[in-house]
């Protein structure tokens, strides 16, 4: 009987030994570019899906980027309150599938307190059920998003980014205020894009009764607009407003450029990125549209210290629009963890959102949530091409509410 013992205590040593290498490993394999591994409550881990591949990679890469180069300066300077962030991103191809089974793994497997600065609406709604719902862990600051994530709030479901619906509202009172009486609206054909044209009108006739809305609706990712130009020029309007991709809108300015057609333009978010100057080139010039943080090339200091630390840590990324989206939204997650006492937990992450007022991510507009408000903020940065480079115009604005 002795002897079975000693084999069963030497044979549960081994099991034990075998045990903690497969813990260890799996805590190597597990770190991520923001690094900070543990586990002991030394740090702070949290998980995001971005499409790193697919066709929506160029919108991923910078702002996984943007948020790595914050996550790293934060580590370097301490952490939150003594602990290091660890933020393990997965590449989803901006698929939703993919985005459930990443969603999986993250929480259950991973062990995340919370999803940080992900990607993507449809992507997000998909792992809803899992990670809302069903694991209550809490999806916080995702780029994208509809009005029914917020109206009314959701549990754990937290935004810092202005609606699209918002954004209309406030590029329509632009056009307005700049004087135009006749704004036509180019929008791309699918139901999200008309959902946001159609916020123009209101807003512009609630400023000016007076004022005259039409739209031109085009087939997705259309690249020919010269007909498009056409109908612009017949309709004798005073500015266009448009509600497209980066590459659409690109193609519009540059058409209209050809046909000579030289009206005030405004623009939604999407199209307020590097990549419409890079396809447009000068017809891209006097471009006004609004954003969701300050222009890069900002000389606020908030701005000069993202330039910086990306300059430092992730040096082969461009320090654009995209990179500061996902600056900003760590920045907004860390002030807000900063102040938690006791356990970082998904319950008291939460718990903190519920009571976050007027955090101010100093690139992006002040961030105040609650209990019956899920959504940081309704402004946006108006902004403008000079020079071949976006440029800030004046501060954040609120846009007038939607009926």
């Amino acid at each position: 009987m002795f002897r079975i013992m000693r084999r069963f205590r030497r044979a549960a040593g081994a099991t034990a030994v075998l045990a903690v290498i497969a813990l260890t490993a799996n805590a190597c394999a597990d770190e991520d570019s923001a690094g900070a591994g543990g586990g002991d409550g030394s740090e702070i881990h949290i998980g995001a899906w971005l499409p790193l591949t697919g066709s929506t990679a160029a919108y991923g890469g910078p702002q996984k980027a943007g948020a790595d180069a914050y996550f790293k300066m934060l580590n370097a300077s301490g952490g939150i309150n003594g602990r290091k962030v660890r933020w393990t991103v997965k590449d989803n191809a901006g698929d939703p599938q993919q985005t459930v089974q990443i969603a999986r793994e993250l929480v259950g497997q991973d062990d995340v307190v919370a999803i940080v600065n992900a990607n993507g609406t449809s992507q997000a709604e998909a792992a809803f059920p899992f990670v809302l719902d069903q694991s209550k862990v809490p999806v916080l600051n995702e780029v994208g998003g509809s009005e029914s994530w917020f109206e009314p709030p959701r549990p754990g479901l937290f935004g810092t980014q202005t609606l699209y619906e918002d954004q209309a509202a406030a590029i329509a009172a632009w056009a307005v205020q700049d004087g135009a009486k006749k704004i036509t609206v180019v929008h791309s054909d699918p139901a999200a894009f008309v959902n946001v044209a159609e916020q123009v009108e209101p807003v512009a006739k609630k400023l000016d009764p007076s004022v005259e809305v039409d739209r031109v609706s085009v087939k997705y990712q259309t690249t020919d607009y010269t007909p498009v130009i056409s109908k612009v020029k017949a309709a004798d309007t005073q500015a266009v407003i448009l509600i497209l991709t980066s590459p659409e809108a690109a193609a519009f300015v540059k058409e209209a450029k050809l046909q000579g057609l030289d009206l005030p333009t405004y623009a939604y978010a999407p199209v307020a990125a590097e990549s419409t100057v890079s396809l447009a080139k000068d017809a891209a010039e006097g471009l006004k549209a609004v954003q969701l943080v300050k222009a890069p090339s900002d000389s606020d200091p908030a701005v000069k210290e993202f330039r910086t630390a990306m300059a430092e840590y992730e040096p082969d990324e461009t320090a654009g629009f995209l990179a500061l989206w996902g600056w900003s939204n760590a920045k907004v997650f860390a002030e807000i963890a900063k102040t938690i006492k006791g356990p970082v937990t998904s319950q008291s992450i939460t718990a903190a959102y519920e009571k976050a007022s007027k955090v101010d991510p100093g690139v992006s507009p002040v961030m105040s949530f609650s209990a019956s408000n899920h959504l940081g903020t309704r402004s946006v940065q108006r902004v403008v091409v000079e020079n071949g480079v976006w440029t800030s115009v004046g501060d954040f604005y609120t846009p007038p509410a939607r009926d």
